[in-house]
């Protein structure tokens, strides 16, 4: 009797458990739901387009297919496609980004808060890494038709180490699956973070906060 009630216990505390223990977006409860992106984003995505209104068109996007300007000072592009660039997607719990990177150039560290991060290499050599919550980091060179999978939510960058350009696609198990990214984050937030909480963070003077907070003050 006392296993029994204890099997009981264990079922309706796992069938009660609040749904942000979930490790994926909710799962849709309808066929699809094209998204109105104008409209205020609800707990499970957009609000639902007309069926009556919504086409062929409203399931594909060439918001990828164009290689992104890298001509900035990370040499690197992401373009996303992701449940706001491509309505279709509203509550599937899919999106995608394109990453372009030119010779040497990087995708800065960040994390995404709501999705895990699955990389496909379609052109050139990448270094991608990411850093676990116990410190440890892992890393792998990368070439074409390669895969390289990030967990939910950990820091990581793609960087590129061969001679020409680098392509890559990201799939995420979320249709905004969110960007954190660090040093703009720290450095750049609106309003700023007190010097003496990074300076003190990071063990240097106010003076070198100061100068990396110049950089990233747009």
């Amino acid at each position: 009797m006392a296993s029994t009630i204890s099997i009981l216990f264990f079922l309706a505390s796992f069938l009660l458990a609040p749904l942000p223990l979930q490790s994926a977006d909710p799962d849709p409860l309808q066929d699809f739901c094209v998204g109105l992106i104008n409209a205020t984003e609800s707990v499970n995505g957009f609000p639902c387009k007309p069926a009556s209104a919504v086409t062929a068109n409203d399931f594909s996007s060439d918001v990828i297919a164009y290689e992104g300007n890298t001509n900035n000072p990370f040499g690197s592009n992401v373009t996303g496609a992701n449940a706001m660039a491509f309505p279709g997607l509203n509550t599937l719990g899919v999106s995608m980004n394109r990453i372009d990177l030119a010779p040497g150039g990087l995708n800065p560290p960040h994390s995404h808060p709501r999705a895990t991060e699955l990389d496909i290499v379609i052109e050139g050599t990448v270094m991608i890494g990411f850093v676990t919550t116990g410190n440890v980091f892992y890393s792998k060179v990368l070439r074409k038709g390669e895969l390289f999978v990030v967990p939910r939510g950990l820091v990581h960058f793609e960087r590129n180490i061969g001679q020409g350009k680098a392509l890559i696609f990201a799939a995420f198990n979320g249709q905004m699956p969110g960007t954190v990214s660090i040093a703009p984050t720290l450095f750049g937030a609106k309003p700023p973070i007190p010097d003496a909480v990074l300076s003190k963070a990071f063990q240097v003077g106010t003076g070198v906060v100061d100068e990396i907070k110049s950089k990233f003050s747009s």
